[in-house]
């Protein structure tokens, strides 16, 4: 599966939805798997683009799906700026609502974890779900570059986490 990183950029508004699924990505990977935990979330998620989400879209929300790229060994430009921009307004507003990470990654994905982790220990946000990185193997400068296409098991995992999430926010277990 792979999508053009302008496609469904805008959110797709679904009021009150338990789940935001904030995603970046660049070369199509981190969209297709955000779009599939969204598949499997169903009507438990809004889908937002990382330029597009503002702080009301997470107040709305009960719980958070990072979905991004590593880049260079961190996280994505485009993703620490969503952060820098609402991490003031929403602290202390979140505490104690639950997130988990999606990664695609060429080799390694744990640099943008750890960053994420960092981030979102201010906002005291907790893990419900283990980090799930994908590792596309991209270890050349055109690899790299290329458009991406995730491997149906690995966006069948994401499914299935988006499903978990959005079902558990919308029971209350997290």
């Amino acid at each position: 599966m792979m999508l053009n990183e302008g496609a469904s950029a805008a959110p797709i508004p679904i009021p009150c939805a338990p789940l935001a699924i904030v995603w970046h990505s660049r070369t199509g990977a981190a969209q297709a798997m955000a779009h599939a935990a969204a598949e499997g979330a169903g009507c438990h998620a809004a889908l937002i683009a990382c330029d597009q989400a503002g702080a009301d879209d997470l107040l709305r929300a009960r719980g958070y799906l990072f979905v991004v790229p590593e880049n260079l060994g961190s996280l994505s430009g485009a993703m620490k700026e969503m952060f820098d921009r609402l991490y003031y307004p929403l602290l202390g507003r979140i505490e104690g609502r639950g997130f988990a990470t999606l990664i695609a990654a060429g080799s390694d994905g744990r640099g943008a974890q750890a960053q994420i982790e960092r981030i979102v220990t201010g906002w005291r946000l907790r893990r419900v779900a283990a980090p799930l990185i994908v590792n596309l193997g991209a270890q050349t400068a055109e690899a790299i570059l290329a458009p991406k296409t995730v491997p149906a098991p690995a966006l069948a995992q994401c499914r299935a986490l988006g499903a978990a999430l959005g079902e558990g926010l919308a029971l209350g277990v997290f």
